[in-house]
């Protein structure tokens, strides 16, 4: 049974007078416990698509359900936790402190998510912060605070994760690094994660599933299934079956590109 299901979703927004189509007939299925990634052309509403699954918009037509709840019932219910592509951190707060602060702001996402929520200092040593617990957010470089927002996440107990291009701003070695401290925590965690990347080498490493997406209107053109071993290591990305599936992704993003 799916735990995610999108029908027949289209989005449209006014601007100026005139309506643009962002989405056009969605349909999406997906199960408990998958990482799956949105790939495609800026532009072609792969964002869009991950707020209207996580209830910040609303679809123009179509129907999402999440664990059979609405979007909105759903994040109601704190069963989302959102990784945007800044870390959003209070920089005078320590490290710690910023892994706390939801559940300070939100007391009824503490109160109700107490028994899930995992240690903060295990987490924050799970991304290789273990030694930077106390030490105050603007001290930190620009991947070591995406850690922390990564390590948060995992920790709000939210069973979701929206991750919205999380890496985009970080340099080559620094995101590969974080690909794979990604996949050791959520080997762990094995929560249900929707990753929106424009890189091929992350699709395909982090991912059960591929959604390749078209040129807006944004449609769907393929999913693709990543039949690789888990868990994954750096030398897979070496191997004949990781190249077949980074090709398998270029070719449907060339197909659909216009």
């Amino acid at each position: 049974m799916s735990y995610i299901k999108v029908e027949k979703v289209y989005k449209r927004f006014i601007r100026r007078g005139q309506q643009t189509e962002a989405l056009r007939d969605i349909n999406l299925e997906l199960e408990q416990g998958t990482f799956v990634s949105l790939i495609g052309p800026s532009g072609c509403g792969k964002s869009t698509l991950l707020r209207i699954i996580g209830g910040l918009t609303d679809s123009s037509e179509g129907i999402v359900s999440v664990g059979g709840q609405t979007p909105q019932q759903a994040q109601s219910d704190k069963q989302f936790g959102f990784v945007p592509q800044a870390a959003a951190l209070f920089p005078w707060r320590t490290v710690l402190q910023n892994m706390n602060l939801p559940f300070e702001v939100n007391k009824k996402a503490g109160a109700a998510l107490t028994s899930e929520r995992e240690d903060p200092v295990e987490l924050l040593k799970s991304v290789g912060l273990g030694d930077f617990v106390h030490a105050y957010a603007k001290e930190l470089s620009g991947g070591m605070q995406q850690r922390v927002g990564i390590a948060r996440a995992f920790g709000s107990g939210a069973p979701i994760l929206l991750m919205d291009e999380p890496f985009s701003a970080l340099d080559e070695i620094t995101r590969e690094m974080l690909s794979y401290q990604l996949l050791d925590i959520w080997e762990t965690h094995k929560k249900t994660v929707i990753f929106v990347t424009h890189s091929l080498r992350e699709a395909v490493l982090l991912s059960d599933k591929v959604v390749v997406m078209s040129s807006r209107p944004g449609r769907i053109s393929q999913v693709i299934d990543i039949d690789l071993p888990r868990p994954r290591r750096a030398e897979m990305e070496d191997t004949e079956e990781f190249h077949h599936y980074i090709s398998l992704v270029r070719g449907q993003l060339r197909e659909r590109w216009g």
